[in-house]
């Protein structure tokens, strides 16, 4: 970034996404590339309740939310996430990210039950990263991409069609045979139609420990915001509950600027970019919600370069 250059701020066009943190920064995996480093042993963000989630979902309605994302840490570890779940499929559609390790059947029985009585729809997005335990689990620890594809299989046996989600760490010229191989081996486990979305890394926490922070020319600069298309950008149509307050989006809960207040009213507020992450989004699109999904069919040729 130029020196004479100023940090561009962006507004919130309007709440479309609502995300609740429900597991905090618990999480039963520790992932080397974790970019707000959940663990067993982070209680930075506690668990949200479910009496916090019912006031959110019910003071959301007046902003006009029309998604609802649930994430940690692991999601499943929050006893009172089936129950959230049940009540948010009555205000809109509702997604769950998981590490899929945690799964149990009476969980899912209940969540197929509260889908097919719903009138919005339930996904479920389990974190994979990798078609192999020798590319998943150097990342994510060992033994995890066996216990996750049980949770995938888990999954596709209660009726659910999950999004994997992976974080590319491979090299941009495997991407079209990481693809290939992951829809085979999903095919395998009982997911007739794989649903495949490749994530870009993002320097922070553990992954910044791991491999490399921001660089300072990374970042958003006034003249990028130009004709550029804010609706790209998670914080111009989404914030992110926590114990703690009203984050800016979910990448950034670490950063001492990203609570924006108590309430959602509160953080209604504009934002200003000046985080490395912030490049990353402005690179990749809103890279946290479902809205850049690659399809199957479509998904070789559809990676983020």
């Amino acid at each position: 970034m130029s020196v004479s250059e100023s940090i561009p701020s962006i507004e919130l066009r309007s709440l479309d996404e609502l995300w609740f943190q429900v597991a905090g920064t618990v999480c039963n995996l520790t992932c080397h590339h974790c970019f707000i480093s959940c663990s067993p042993h982070n209680r930075s963000f506690e668990f949200l309740t479910y009496e916090q989630v019912n006031e959110a979902l019910e003071q959301s309605i007046e902003f006009g939310v029309r998604e609802y994302y649930f994430t940690g840490g692991e999601p499943f570890l929050n006893g009172d996430l089936v129950r959230m779940v049940e009540r948010a499929l009555q205000f809109g559609p509702v997604t769950v990210l998981t590490n899929g390790t945690v799964l149990k059947p009476e969980w899912l029985n209940q969540l197929t039950a509260a889908q097919e009585s719903a009138v919005y729809s339930l996904e479920l997005r389990v974190s994979i990263d990798g078609p192999t335990a020798d590319i998943n689990d150097p990342v994510r620890g060992e033994g995890t991409f066996y216990r996750a594809m049980k949770g995938v299989s888990l999954l596709c046996k209660h009726g659910f069609l999950p999004i994997i989600t992976m974080t590319q760490t491979w090299n941009d010229a495997e991407n079209h045979l990481i693809l290939a191989q992951f829809r085979e081996v999903l095919k395998s486990h009982g997911c007739e139609r794989p649903r495949l979305k490749v994530l870009p890394r993002l320097k922070l926490g553990a992954e910044e420990n791991r491999t490399e922070g921001y660089q300072p020319t990374e970042r958003i600069t006034e003249s990028m915001m130009r004709d550029f298309d804010r609706n790209q950008l998670l914080c111009h149509h989404s914030r992110i509950v926590t114990n703690r307050g009203v984050y800016v989006c979910p990448i950034l809960l670490e950063s001492s600027d990203a609570k924006l207040g108590d309430t959602l009213e509160e953080a209604t507020c504009d934002f200003p970019l000046g985080h490395g992450a912030c490049h990353t989004c402005y690179q990749y699109g809103a890279i946290c919600t479902n809205s850049t999904l690659m399809a199957t069919d479509q998904a070789a040729s559809e990676i983020p370069q």
